[in-house]
């Protein structure tokens, strides 16, 4: 998975499917902390990009999910200001407050997989989220 790749597809994905140039840039800042997230904490892994439809709405769901440590205590990771590599340690709940629905499976030695959608103006906008 390359980085660049992951932001230029997604970007093109969504603008594709109507969504506003907002929406986009927020969708694309969550997909890049996260793909970010699988290669240097997951030691590399895959992007799985899928086109929703919801009636009139249309969404993008992207599963990131590699095959690394795990995250062994997913609720402190998801915190603001926890960080295992030195940064600010607003990734994961910063990718969250950006999509419209969120969903993270790590399992420690096993690895993490997460999910994000995001839905075109006008979708329901009722946040699901779990772990």
């Amino acid at each position: 998975m390359d980085l660049a790749w992951v932001r230029q597809h997604v970007r093109q994905a969504a603008a594709g499917l109507g969504f506003g140039l907002v929406d986009q840039t927020k969708l694309v800042t969550a997909a890049s902390e996260l793909a970010r997230n699988t290669l240097v904490h997951g030691g590399g892994g895959q992007v799985e990009s899928t086109v929703l439809g919801a009636g009139a709405a249309r969404g993008l769901r992207l599963t990131f999910s590699d095959e690394g440590p795990g995250i062994p205590d997913v609720e402190r990771a998801l915190g603001d200001g926890y960080t295992s590599g030195g940064g600010l340690g607003l990734g994961l709940g910063g990718a969250r407050r950006l999509v419209h629905e969120f969903s993270i499976d790590s399992r420690p030695g096993e690895g993490t997989a997460v999910t994000v959608v995001c839905w075109t103006a006008g979708a329901p906008r009722q946040r699901e989220e779990s772990r």
